[in-house]
Parts: C-alpha cells; sequence; structure tokens
C-alpha cells in the first residue's frame, strides 16, 4: 500500500470533499465567532477560511511542510511548518484549529503537546476528525484493504472520539462542545448522494455518534493556587512558644531534714 501524491485540493473538489466542507464550515463559523483574543492559528491543508468569522485580529493559516507537494497554489498560507513543534512561543495563541489534522500526523500525542504549550491558559483548541465509527471510517477501512495506492483522505490512522477525549483531559483541556456532521455516506455519485441526503437530518436526532466527522470545543484549564489567610487567633503557635514558669511549692520534708544537718554542722566547727 501507497499514498498517491495527487493533489488535496482534487479531492475537495469531489463530491464527498464538497459535502465535507459544506457541513464543517457552519460548525468552524458559529464556535469561532464567540471566542475572544489576539491571536489566532489555522493548522491543516483544508480549503477553508475557517477564521473568516473570528473577530480576534491577529488570524493566521499554517500548512503542514508533508502537504507542500500536494496542495496547490490557491491556499494561501503564512507558515509553512511541522505541527510537531509549531513556531510560535509559548502561551502566545488564544486559539487554535485543527481540522483533521491529528489522523494525519505521524506524532498525534506531540501534535496535541504542541498545541499545550503555545496555548494561553483559558485558550480554545477546536478539532474536527474522520469518525472510524461510521460509514466514512468504514470506507477508508476497506480501501486500506483492497487498494494498492490510496489517496487523500483515505490513508488517515482515524481517532476515535472517546480516545481523543482521554488524550484532550490528560493535558489539561475541558471539553465545551462535541458537535458531529456528515451523516450521508462518502458517495461520489451524486443521484446517490442526492438521496440520502435525509440521513443528515435523521442522524443529528438519533445516530449522532456514527457520524462521519465529529467537531471539539475544548478549553484549556490551568490550575491556579488560592492564597489562604492565617488565622491567628487560633493558632497554636503561641502556645508552644509560650514559656510556662514552674509552680513553686512547700520544700519537702527530706530537703528539711537536709537544712538542718547543714546548719549542725557549720554550727560545730571552729
Amino acid at each position: 500500500m501507497s499514498i498517491a501524491a495527487a493533489p488535496i485540493q482534487d479531492w475537495f473538489k469531489s463530491t464527498a470533499g464538497e459535502y465535507l466542507q459544506a457541513s464543517e464550515k457552519p460548525l468552524f463559523d458559529q464556535a469561532v465567532s464567540d471566542l475572544f483574543g489576539f491571536n489566532a492559528l489555522q493548522v491543516g491543508s483544508l480549503p477553508l477560511d475557517l477564521l473568516a468569522n473570528s473577530r480576534m485580529p491577529n488570524r493566521y493559516k499554517a500548512l503542514a511542510a508533508e502537504a507542500v507537494g500536494m496542495v496547490k497554489g490557491e491556499h494561501q498560507a503564512n507558515v509553512v511548518c511541522s505541527d510537531d513543534f509549531l513556531p510560535f512561543a509559548e502561551m502566545s495563541l488564544d486559539l487554535l484549529l485543527l481540522p483533521h489534522r491529528l489522523e494525519f500526523s505521524d506524532r498525534p500525542h506531540q501534535t496535541l503537546r504542541e498545541a499545550t504549550r503555545v496555548m494561553m491558559p483559558d485558550g480554545h483548541l477546536i478539532i474536527s476528525g474522520f469518525n472510524p465509527i461510521s460509514t466514512w471510517g468504514a470506507c477508508a477501512f476497506i480501501k486500506k484493504l483492497f487498494c494498492k495506492q490510496l489517496n487523500y483522505p483515505w490513508h488517515a490512522r482515524l481517532i476515535g472520539l472517546n480516545r481523543l477525549k482521554d488524550w484532550l483531559a490528560l493535558l489539561g483541556f475541558e471539553v465545551i462542545t462535541v458537535r458531529s456532521c456528515c451523516h450521508v455516506p462518502p458517495f461520489e455519485n451524486v443521484a446517490w448522494h442526492k438521496r440520502l441526503l435525509f440521513m443528515d437530518k435523521l442522524g443529528q436526532h438519533a445516530f449522532s455518534r456514527l457520524a462521519g466527522v465529529y467537531f471539539i470545543v475544548a478549553k484549556k484549564r490551568v490550575p491556579g493556587m488560592t492564597p489562604i489567610k492565617p488565622n491567628w487567633k487560633q493558632s497554636g503557635a503561641t502556645n508552644i512558644l509560650t514559656a510556662r514558669p514552674k509552680s513553686i511549692g512547700r520544700p519537702s520534708k527530706s530537703r528539711d531534714k537536709l537544712n538542718r544537718l547543714s546548719r549542725k554542722t557549720l554550727e560545730k566547727t571552729p
């Protein structure tokens, strides 16, 4: 099995590719419009401006280095880099978009660790990915079994939703929103695609877990320290440090006898 070097945009112009873009774009537009900050970054080869509705003044697009030869000129990227090591300072981004990036990353754990590093506390991370428990995941599995050459996106290593939630929790992210889209199977035939469009409405109510794409909005949580004021009134330090004088009582009988003997001895001495 090998990966074909066909341009990625060729697939996005297909029936399934256009359906994917039309389904995901409203989810990103709605999510980014309610988030505030200064710096936002979109990473990946999706030929859409997913930050168009963002109110943040500084918006950037980054293209993965391995996808340079498979992306045509219409993808306007500000940065070409590896998502394993993002060229941004620590805690410098308020919003990071990873549309279909983790399943194509050689090291998805490292990609998420980089996301944690560059994001500000309470910053937002938005991820979209192909669901392995869906008709899209089944199609990718069948193509890997029987096809010698795989085009985008069928060579992806799909990550389950629950597994991704566990990874985010370990890195200190709180999952805010989980949504889904693309319930119609990835048919290239336009007639079959139109016949099954009813599955989108049906899937949103009954089969959301079986959607072809999941959509996650997560927030970076950083535990802080709450100063505790000392309560000096109830503190036991004064009781420990205060010296308590011993009570002086009457001398014992044995001590009286010793004192008498010492007096008699002194009187007898010349």
